[in-house]
């Protein structure tokens, strides 16, 4: 690799060429701040909070744009240099609403905390012009208020380059710009599929899931209510977060505890239900494979892909597997095979799902998901709900004791508990129909091709005589890749997994907010992720189809997997929607 020369507040590194001035001194050590900026999304230098000063230059230059040159002199704290970010700050502040003490960032806000770092106390512009703005909460998924907006564009460019969404972009100019929908339309009334990831990467309170904490909490305090939760694989591995652990820290102990001070008559988790729909997916790859069906079989774990998919691809409706997602299967199965089991009424069942995603809030609202006459899940919160919720009620969740899920929907395998990442879905389902196909036991149950953190995976296994195409998609831009090479013919597969979010439900839209000083530099999807493949390989069941509590569900209620029984509870619908963005 070359390397070149330079010189950082008169010390002296070697860097590699090609590097941004930001990223040199991220070697070197030293932390620039920024607002705008994100790594190969949002590369504008728009916000000049990152200038810095280069010697021989006429002007403060913006650090994330400006590449190193050999013998280059950079000074990145100098009087010029915070003087010109204080001030910066107090006109972002002089048409932002500072009501940060409600704030649902406050402690967690990125110009907050640049605004303590550089001393910003004084209300120099605050007297001036202002703008006021409807807050936004058409949408079931998240509230925007522009009025906490600072016009980063990070929201924008996610939805556009990383979702290929684009229904919130710039509109007007000059003081009045604002970040908002195509002719002044409410999110609600656009495509938007409500994954959540521009909530993921906004610095400030602009973006924030809908919190729901409020209804949660009544339902524990109803005596005439049996409150049960779920929790999604993912929340595991990233709750940690909220509580100052390490990214990747798998507190799945201390989470169940939590849950149970909190007062939920049965916490459980949903990796059962994620096994269940291992069963019902391989026999549908298997019925469709055999029998001339429909490929290639897509998945349909991910909310936000399935209403992607209804949007801009419905003519490909037919390709989504009808299981529903193991939020809604758990839902189902609770209210029907637990309700009976526990001689309780469906209808004083509240379940509670705590996912990594923020697409679930809109998915628990979908038609046909109600399979014991009332919806599967009542109130879906995410990750970052949880967190608030524990501390509202000043638990200390670091010094917690770890505890065990309830029977009998609590127990899981490790093929359950991948989900939450990227290819998880592909290698649970893997694990189960390559042994249904064969008679056979594998010997290994690792199919790392299609694991890890790229857009787009691909692997052909050889099968009782056959040839099986798989694929993997995360991140909808990489989802409209493969789905378009598929409709051309450039690709022929069998069996699609397709994930929302990138990198998967790890990274979900719902997950702990981390600022773009961790982001840049940081693989938070892998660590996550890690997190989960640890678990599996520490599992001592890892298939589905081998979840003692799962042959019993199929046992005593189900029958077998796509049995009509199955199908009624199980299987779901999709419908054919427009396209409306920006």
């Amino acid at each position: 690799m070359e390397t070149l020369n330079i010189k950082i507040n008169g010390m002296s590194y070697e860097v590699p060429k090609g590097s941004t001035i930001l990223e040199a001194a991220k070697q070197a050590h030293i932390d620039i701040p920024t607002l705008c900026y994100l790594k190969e999304i949002n590369e504008i230098g728009a916000c000049r909070i990152c200038v810095v000063e280069v010697k021989g230059a006429r002007s403060l230059v913006a650090s994330c744009m400006h590449p190193v040159a050999d013998g280059m002199e950079i000074y990145t704290n100098t009087p010029k240099v915070l003087t010109s970010r204080k001030k910066t700050l107090e006109l972002i502040l002089s048409d932002h609403d500072r009501k940060c003490l409600s704030c649902v960032r406050s402690g967690n806000c990125e110009l907050q905390k640049l605004c303590n770092d550089l001393k910003v106390d004084n209300e120099l512009f605050y007297e001036g012009e202002r703008t006021h703005y409807t807050v936004d909460d058409t949408s079931p998924h998240m509230v925007r208020d522009n009025n906490k907006c600072i016009i980063c564009r990070r929201c924008s460019a996610v939805c556009e380059k990383v979702q290929s969404i684009g229904v919130i972009g710039a509109n007007d100019r000059g003081f009045i710009t604002n970040i908002s929908c195509a002719f002044d339309m409410d999110l609600g009334e656009t495509s938007c599929v409500s994954c959540g990831q521009c909530i993921a990467v906004c610095p400030t309170g602009a973006l924030a899931e809908k919190d729901y904490t409020e209804e949660v909490f009544a339902a524990l305090a109803d005596p005439d209510k049996y409150v049960f939760v779920q929790t999604a694989p993912a929340v595991r591995a990233a709750l940690g977060e909220a509580f100052g652990l390490p990214i990747g820290t798998n507190v799945e102990g201390k989470m169940v505890t939590a849950l149970r001070r909190l007062g939920f008559d049965k916490v459980f988790d949903t990796n059962f239900a994620a096994d269940l729909t291992i069963l019902e997916e391989a026999h549908e790859l298997l019925d469709r494979v055999q029998n001339n069906g429909v490929l290639p079989l897509i998945t349909s774990c991910s909310p936000g892909w399935i209403k992607y998919c209804e949007h801009y691809y419905p003519d490909m409706i037919d390709n989504l597997s009808s299981c529903k997602s193991p939020q809604q299967m758990f839902g189902a199965i609770t209210k029907t095979y637990l309700a009976e089991k526990l001689g309780i009424n469906p209808e004083d069942i509240v379940m509670v799902s705590v996912m990594p995603c923020t697409a679930k809030k809109f998915e628990i609202g979908r038609e046909n998901q109600n399979a014991a006459g009332v919806p599967d899940v009542d109130i879906s919160i995410t990750t970052r709900e949880l967190a608030r919720m524990i501390e509202r009620v000043g638990l200390n969740f670091l010094s917690l004791p770890d505890e065990g899920f309830d029977d009998p929907l609590g127990r899981s395998t490790g093929a359950g508990v991948i989900f939450g990442a990227t290819g998880g879905v592909m290698e649970a389902a893997l694990r189960t129909a390559v042994e249904t196909l064969t008679g056979e036991e594998l010997k290994n149950l690792d199919f790392t091709e299609v694991r890890g953190t790229q857009g787009i995976k691909e692997a052909t296994y050889r099968a009782a005589g056959m040839d099986i195409n798989v694929a993997v998609a995360s991140g909808l831009s990489n989802a409209r890749k493969l789905l378009d090479d598929v409709k051309s013919g450039k690709a022929n597969y069998h069996f699609i997994e397709i994930m929302g979010c990138p990198g998967g439900c790890v990274n979900g839209g719902g997950q702990p907010q981390q600022p773009a000083s961790v982001r840049n530099f940081t693989d938070i999807r892998t660590l996550r992720a890690k997190a989960l493949y640890d678990q599996d390989a520490a599992s001592e069941l890892r298939k589905s189809h081998e979840n003692p509590n799962i042959k019993m569900l199929y046992d005593e209620y189900l029958g077998k997997p796509g049995s009509h029984k199955a199908h009624d509870l199980l299987h779901t619908t999709y419908v054919k929607r427009t396209v409306n963005k920006f």
